[in-house]
């Protein structure tokens, strides 16, 4: 099995996730940051986004909607406030949310540590 270089082209890969880096990306704030670990860029995927994140007390992203994504979110550490449709809940380790399309989300740290989690998207583009 060859190491993806990222080129675009799906084949297996096995990476470490120190190889990626950080990156916030448009509509997230306040050291919310993710690393893009499979996606279509760095791993040739075709149908999946799968981040691994981490957003320092009081980051978030913008309220937003997905046309044809769905989203799951593994909460790994700390705890947040994630906002669907206007209904506030706190997550914390451990638990999982399910976003279907069309549903305006948000999360935000309003914890006292790092909020770190895994984000999956499917499909990689919303078009």
């Amino acid at each position: 099995m060859k190491k993806n270089k990222g080129k675009g082209k799906a084949q297996a890969s096995i990476r470490n996730i120190v190889e990626t880096p950080w990156l916030q990306f448009p509509g997230h704030f306040g050291g919310a940051l993710s690393k893009p670990l499979v996606r279509p860029e760095t791993a040739g995927s075709k149908l999946v986004d799968y981040r691994i994140s981490t957003y320092q007390p009081m980051a978030y992203v913008e309220v937003h909607k997905h046309k044809v994504q769905e989203q799951i979110y593994h909460v790994l550490e700390g705890e947040g406030a994630m906002v669907i449709e206007g209904e506030t809940r706190i997550v914390r380790k451990h638990d999982v949310v399910f976003i279907p399309p069309g549903l305006s989300h948000s999360i935000i740290n309003n914890g006292i540590s790092d909020l770190t989690f895994i984000v999956v998207t499917t499909p990689v583009e919303d078009k």
